[in-house]
């Protein structure tokens, strides 16, 4: 349930004879310590912004120096007041672009990372009237790619307040219609996203935790073999962890879909409600002042990999297409020939371990499909020689064209791979091993895409 929220403004300090008025303060941060994403997970953040900018020029700084510190995927926001200014913050985070449809009343937004999120398309859903009281605001859907994973957000601000007790008898009461909303959100999901990774985030307006009989998401909850409350945990924890701290509880959330299951069990993944006023010198006073009355909630994937690979019987170029913890070349291919494995540096050299970005003969019993499991290989940096070099690339495909050679060192028309005769390569697929003349020692980069 959700209670009206209730925010101090300003201090007033009453003596006998004077009344003192205290600005929001504005000293600027240090937000070094501040951080979250890395290079091998995906992270989406939910974060309702309050009325954007709270404080004007102050709030975009802040907001801005946050974004960049956290270094997050894609972010799902809500309440953009001002499109104006948030455009001018988009230009100073020159690593992201957004998208909004409108700020009608504070409208929600997406924040992406250019360099790792393909963009497949965005739109709203339920916009029509029939929509308008459970949807005050129409769910915002993100269609995206990330490093070969498609994923489908749906960014929400539901509506707010409450007594706490759903009546379904009338259909204006406000935990109806957050419970239309969430049954809406799992009848769109089921009909259209039914095999996808799903992710449905934002300023849900009600908490987990309430009673079955008054809890808005029991449709949702009940469906445990579908869906699951990625933050779930937080809801049932101790204050000090909840999303709006102005009036106790936890209103901000994320939910995914069985796909997803597995990869948040994951070693790397993390769901936290971000505390950015603990990094604020005014606590959260400065915080709510100058920026929101919400704390962000972000979730971290580490997604598993599992490729295919196809090998024919007897010698094979061979590569490790995924970040693995256990890179003996037995593990990694069970058909593989014992003793035949190697490397070569001016000579070949017997190996027993792979390495990411070193290319490898390999001798396999009987042609068919490899698989590999593990993490995906964003990027690398891959040490030549002068002169001949075995080398591999990248989880998913690579065009030999975008190899990042700033020393000039790849000799042109020099990179063949191996298929029962030499080729030339005019893409590094995974899995599988090339030959690369270089004309000096230097440093070659892959990344994706």
């Amino acid at each position: 349930m959700k209670y009206y929220k209730w925010g101090i403004t300003i201090t007033v300090l009453v003596s006998s004879i004077f009344i003192f008025f205290i600005p929001a303060i504005l000293i600027a941060q240090d937000f070094e310590d501040l951080d979250f994403g890395t290079d091998s997970t995906f992270e989406v953040l939910t974060w309702n912004i309050e009325w954007f900018p709270k404080n004007g020029q102050t709030t975009v700084d802040y907001v801005s120096e946050i974004i960049q510190a956290l270094d997050i995927d894609v972010l799902a926001i809500q309440e953009v007041d001002n499109t104006n200014m948030f455009d001018q913050m988009l230009e100073e985070l020159t690593q992201y672009e957004g998208y909004y449809e409108s700020a009608w009343f504070a409208g929600l937004a997406y924040i992406y990372k250019t360099d790792v999120v393909e963009i497949n398309d965005m739109y709203e859903i339920y916009t029509t009237s029939p929509y308008w009281s459970p949807f005050p605001r129409s769910p915002m859907v993100m269609d995206m790619n990330f490093m070969g994973e498609n994923i489908i957000i749906i960014n929400n601000h539901f509506k707010c307040c409450g007594d706490g007790y759903l009546d379904l008898g009338d259909s204006g009461d406000e935990e109806t219609r957050r419970y239309i909303a969430s049954n809406l959100l799992k009848q769109y999901i089921d009909t259209n996203f039914s095999n996808n990774n799903v992710m449905v985030l934002g300023d849900l307006n009600d908490i987990l935790t309430d009673d079955p009989e008054n809890n808005v998401f029991q449709m949702i909850l009940y469906d445990t073999e579908n869906y699951l409350f990625a933050d779930m945990e937080i809801a049932e924890g101790p204050s000090s962890g909840w999303s709006y701290p102005t009036w106790p509880s936890h209103i901000d959330h994320i939910l995914i879909t069985n796909e997803l299951f597995d990869e948040l069990e994951n070693d790397a993944s993390d769901i936290q409600t971000i505390k950015i006023d603990e990094y604020f010198d005014g606590g959260w006073y400065q915080y709510d002042q100058n920026v929101s009355d919400h704390r962000p909630v972000a979730l971290k994937l580490q997604f598993n990999e599992e490729l295919t690979v196809e090998y024919m019987e007897g010698w094979n170029m061979v590569g490790l297409p995924v970040i693995t913890e256990n890179n003996n070349y037995q593990v990694q291919f069970p058909y593989a020939v014992e003793g035949t494995l190697y490397s070569y540096n001016e000579v070949y050299e017997e190996e027993t371990l792979l390495e990411n970005g070193n290319g490898y003969w390999l001798r396999i019993e009987t042609s068919g499909a490899n698989v590999f499991t593990g993490d995906p290989i964003p990027e690398l940096e891959i040490i030549l020689n002068e002169e001949w070099n075995m080398i591999t690339g990248l989880t998913s495909p690579v065009q030999v064209s975008s190899i990042i050679d700033i020393e000039n060192i790849i000799i042109e028309g020099t990179i063949f791979g191996f298929n029962g005769g030499y080729e030339d390569a005019e893409v590094l697929m995974p899995g599988k091993g090339y030959w690369l003349k270089a004309n000096s020692n230097g440093i070659i980069s892959l990344s994706y895409p």
